[in-house]
């Protein structure tokens, strides 16, 4: 029988609130989901994308990371070692003043999560564009794994996904 890994258990939690969120509550749209194995490197990936309904389009991203050590440690039950994934929290949204927009959400990002790293803000826009508008694609940083210890938490962490959604429309 197939026992399910940290991943496969933490990938259902986030899934299925999120979903509720979409099908149940209509408070947001889920706009792309992915579910990986990558076999260069025998890792798992799983993210999942949504906007607020009533929003201005900005999209939030949940990504959920296995390594191959990782895998490796849970499913060997290595001594000393601690099962766990990586969580990714991203936000995808258009920026006119770089300058200006950027200062903003890192203040809104960093009073909302409060978190030990700034969040990284990676700028890209198309060439020829008129007037240059950047693609804004913001990382909140975590230093450590989460596994099913964390599972209580996922609801307060979408809540705060949603509630940096809410704010970062605002700067729009």
């Amino acid at each position: 029988m197939f026992d399910p890994t940290v991943f496969d258990n933490l990938k259902v939690a986030i899934e299925n609130q999120v979903y509720d969120l979409d099908n149940i509550a209509g408070q947001v749209l889920v706009t792309h989901r992915i579910d990986r194995m990558e076999l260069a490197v025998m890792a798992r990936i799983f993210a999942i994308q949504f906007t607020l309904v009533n929003g201005a389009g900005i999209t939030a991203e949940i990504r959920l990371e296995a390594s191959l050590k990782d895998i490796a440690a849970e499913l060997l039950e290595q001594a000393g070692e601690k099962p766990g994934c990586t969580l990714r929290l991203r936000f995808y949204m258009p920026v006119q003043d770089a300058n200006e927009t950027c200062k903003a959400i890192e203040q809104q990002l960093e009073a909302l999560w409060q978190p030990e790293l700034p969040p990284t803000q990676t700028l890209s826009f198309g060439y020829g564009e008129k007037p240059v508008i950047y693609h804004n694609e913001i990382e909140l940083h975590f230093n450590r794994k989460i596994n099913e210890d964390q599972m209580e938490d996922l609801p307060e962490l979408i809540d705060h996904m949603l509630q940096s959604l809410e704010a970062l429309d605002k700067l729009v």
